[in-house]
């Protein structure tokens, strides 16, 4: 079971995830969309969930790099 993570430092995220066994982040979206990035080592995810961090534009600069697909189809 994924333990979402309320992100309340951006306006394109809400809530992230992350698996250290499978190596993969979690996203959920506004909208609802959860999408799955795969390849994940643990210091891309602390990146990611750094404080100072944009989560959009991180997400287009690294993890859109990495194998992903969205959750539930």
């Amino acid at each position: 079971m994924i333990e979402w993570i309320p992100v309340t430092d951006s306006s394109r995220v809400i809530a992230a995830a992350y698996s250290p066994q499978l190596e993969q982040i979690y996203v959920r979206f506004p909208d609802g969309t959860e999408w799955c990035y795969e390849e994940c080592p643990g210091h891309i995810w602390e990146t990611f969930m750094a404080p100072n961090t944009s989560k959009g534009a991180y997400i287009h600069s690294e993890l859109d790099h990495h194998v992903n697909h969205r959750l539930g189809i």
